[in-house]
């Protein structure tokens, strides 16, 4: 085994080889790289003592080359270009449903209203154990949830957990469309909210669609809520933001290796509204396409960005198509805002394996909106007006990594037959601390980085026969561990409360009782509304650059 992680680890050196200096070596160096390959392969392939499997072996010697590089940079065998259409599209023919695969479990973790899955009473939280005649802890492959999806109006049988019961459903695949605006309404007689949470190719003629919906209902002042959006096509985050902009205006540039990909983008049509008032929500999640869409709004003085700091992704990817239906998506410029700013956070050139350093806060440069006001580069986009939040615990950050949120909101739906409505329901203190109760009695495990490192080490103290003598005194710090650490997430109670109830709420309201809730508690739509309803305000924020 390990003379075949040996030769998985020179397989990705030389692959790394040849594509870092593809554009920096002569023809003869890359085909010389490439031989050293395909030879080594070979001789691998023919005389290695055990059965290997060829294209597991490449793919894995593929994955260990990209992990070099930055977390944007993939290859996607046949399985995964299919997915690669289907989040572009926004369009596939399935159940209705989400699921997460993990532990050989596969678990249904969304569920869409009015599509099969619905009907025929599918529930979040829901185990798949078997689809059709496949036991999934017996499939090795973290794709099996693409069984689900298949030709339109054919049927598909599922053996499912709910509870430590076995339920069997006959589920009728469908065309299922994947909305990238999950919710819009009017939250005044004037105000309208549109939340748009992904830019697939549907996301400008959704956003359009919503807007004049709204617009013969009454609106002149809009809140766009950009929160939790992690982007994606870049040329439907120009057509959002031309909605707003005059036509032939800058709304970001690319700089890359190739001058081919280096470009200006700008607004190829006539806006739909120059000028009703715009609020753009954002938050740490907020990336790439929505980061653009924040940026230039932003720098254009067209919009009043408001909530937190964005996630930081200046990084521009495209598809590139490779040989028997793989593709590879890279890393091939960086883009820039009008003002000419780049908000990439992590400095991926020079990362240091699995440390990679931020743009120094010292080291940002400061930029002009088209009025004048200040604005910064390297890490995301600063709100004009920022809502302050609490900094996630290391304790927090590692609950948010497992499934205990999760866990805990099956269990509630189960245990609570219903809830108030989506505008009524609050996930008090109370509930809280139901949450807190439901840690201790450890029915969902989490650990944080230095709960794992001192196990990790209390285990190869073992291997070591070096335990017996300290085992006790093992047991009684890893407790004090666990005791600090559900201690430390106190300090993100309100954060945790939040994240509670929309998972609580999901499960009976489904992602538009979310959305109505937030609306009615959320401080991010609280003081948007505060301010699109002060004029003057809104204006000063937009004018304080100028003389």
């Amino acid at each position: 085994m390990k003379k075949l992680k040996r030769v998985i680890v020179i397989c990705s050196l030389v692959l790394v080889s040849t594509f870092l200096f593809a554009f920096k070596s002569d023809f003869f160096e890359v085909a010389k790289q490439m031989e050293i390959y395909t030879t080594l392969f070979k001789e691998l392939n023919l005389y290695y003592i055990d059965e290997i499997n060829p294209a597991e072996l490449t793919e894995k010697a593929i994955n260990e080359m990209l992990e070099d590089l930055d977390p944007y940079t993939r290859f996607y065998d046949e399985q995964g270009v299919e997915e690669v259409k289907i989040n572009s599209s926004g369009e596939y023919s399935g159940i209705g449903a989400e699921s997460s695969q993990y532990d050989n479990k596969l678990v249904i973790t969304e569920v869409y209203e009015g599509y099969s899955a619905e009907e025929v009473g599918i529930k979040v939280g829901d185990q798949i154990i078997q689809i059709d005649d496949i036991v999934v802890a017996d499939y090795d492959s973290n794709q099996i949830s693409s069984l689900l999806k298949g030709v339109s109006d054919s049927m598909v049988k599922l053996i499912v957990q709910r509870q430590q019961k076995m339920m069997n459903f006959t589920v009728k695949r469908e065309k299922i469309i994947v909305d990238p605006v999950p919710h819009f309404q009017m939250v005044s007689s004037d105000i309208g909210y549109i939340a748009f949470n992904k830019f697939n190719n549907k996301a400008s003629s959704s956003v359009k669609s919503a807007f004049v919906d709204l617009k013969q209902n009454g609106m002149n002042k809009l809140i766009l809520d950009l929160r939790g959006n992690p982007g994606g096509l870049l040329n439907e985050a120009i057509n959002i933001t031309n909605f707003f902009v005059p036509k032939n205006e800058v709304v970001v540039s690319t700089k890359a290796k190739l001058k081919k990909w280096s470009d200006v983008y700008r607004t190829r049509h006539e806006p739909i509204d120059l000028d009703i008032p715009i609020v753009v929500l954002i938050d740490g999640k907020s990336a790439s396409a929505a980061e653009i869409v924040a940026g230039s709004l932003q720098d254009l003085d067209r919009a009043v960005i408001l909530g937190e700091r964005s996630f930081g992704k200046g990084l521009v990817q495209r598809y590139r198509n490779l040989t028997y239906g793989t593709k590879l998506k890279l890393t091939i410029s960086k883009y820039y805002t009008p003002s000419g700013r780049n908000i990439q956070e992590l400095d991926y050139t020079h990362r240091n394996g699995d440390d990679v350093p931020k743009f120094a806060e010292e080291k940002r440069n400061s930029f002009l909106t088209k009025n004048g006001r200040t604005v910064y580069d390297g890490g995301g986009i600063s709100p004009d007006i920022e809502i302050e939040r609490s900094a996630l615990t290391e304790s927090t950050k590692a609950l948010l990594r497992s499934d205990a949120i999760f866990n805990f909101a099956t269990d509630y739906y189960y245990q609570n037959p219903t809830i108030a409505s989506p505008d009524s329901f609050v996930f008090d203190d109370s509930q809280f601390d139901e949450f807190m109760a439901f840690l201790h009695e450890g029915n969902s495990n989490f650990q944080t980085k230095s709960e794992k490192k001192f196990e990790s080490a209390f285990e190869l103290s073992e291997k070591e026969n070096l335990s017996e003598g300290i085992q006790s005194s093992y047991q009684m710090l890893a407790r004090q561990l666990e005791e600090e650490k559900l201690v430390e997430l106190d300090k993100n109670r309100e954060n945790i409360k939040e994240m509670l109830s929309d998972e609580v709420i999901n499960r009976y309201y489904f992602k538009k009782g979310e959305y109505q809730n937030h609306i009615e508690f959320s401080p991010y739509i609280k003081e948007a509304i505060a301010i699109l309803e002060n004029e003057d305000q809104y204006r000063t924020i937009l004018l304080n650059g100028k003389n």
